[in-house]
């Protein structure tokens, strides 16, 4: 190896540190010999052992230095057959960033596009129709609690707040009404259940909460569009308007 140093660079040998020679020591305990060695021995790297294996003359170097060729001349095979394969993968992967990217496009579209909940929406005399989608978003939007504060309610009610994603719990204040808890009692059979609690007194205004939001509902749930009628998000928090119920 010292008569052909300029074939070892760095990457292809090294001498091992005292640390690591004593280390290596410890794993040959019983062979007596390797104690005597004074100089800190070199270690080969895979290309340093190829590399010994073209210089050294022995017929186990030149072995080595057979088989080492014959693995070179495998490796570029190998390579050679699959690069069509490595090709078509690599085209497959550039082909699905490109997906991705129209997929995310498409779907930045469409929130766009889509319509708004607005914070306050007026329907006119007769626009049932939009006064039931634009509760239903409300009800779908919810992501943990729903509060209805109305007089009047029915099994329409009921059929709103069943659009309610899985999770969300449904809370009603009314007045008692024996049809209403036939239909309340029947829809449990099938449904997640829907709390119902006796509004102490008769309220002029009826209220819906979202999560943390509140709505001034300018008729009742079943009634909106019927005639001209509006919803309003109001500032006041939930927690005051069910403290007012009390």
């Amino acid at each position: 190896m010292k008569r052909n140093i300029k074939r070892f660079p760095d990457d292809f040998m090294f001498q091992l540190s005292q640390d690591e020679w004593t280390i290596l020591r410890s794993q040959f305990a019983t062979t007596k010999d390797i104690s005597k060695i004074r100089t800190l021995p070199y270690a080969f790297t895979r290309e340093g052992i190829g590399m010994l294996s073209s210089v050294l003359g022995s017929d186990t170097a030149v072995e080595m230095n057979i088989r080492i060729m014959r693995v070179f001349t495998a490796a570029h095979k190998i390579m050679e057959s699959n690069t069509i394969l490595f090709q078509k993968v690599l085209h497959i992967e550039q082909h699905q960033l490109e997906t991705d990217e129209k997929i995310e496009h498409i779907l930045t579209k469409m929130e766009e596009n889509s319509p708004k909940l607005l914070p306050e929406q007026i329907f006119q005399t007769g626009c049932v129709w939009d006064a039931w989608t634009y509760v239903s978003d409300l009800i779908r939007s919810a992501k943990e609690r729903i509060i209805l504060i109305d007089n009047f309610v029915d099994d329409r009610v009921l059929s709103l707040f069943d659009k309610r994603a899985d999770g969300v719990s449904a809370t009603i204040h009314s007045r008692y009404y024996e049809q209403f808890q036939v239909d309340l009692k029947k829809h449990h059979e099938q449904y997640p259940a829907i709390d119902f609690v006796q509004l102490p007194r008769k309220n002029h205004d009826r209220f819906l909460v979202i999560d943390d939001k509140v709505y001034f509902m300018g008729a009742s749930l079943k009634d909106m569009g019927a005639g001209l009628c509006a919803i309003t998000e109001m500032q006041a928090s939930p927690e005051t308007i069910l403290e007012l119920l009390k």
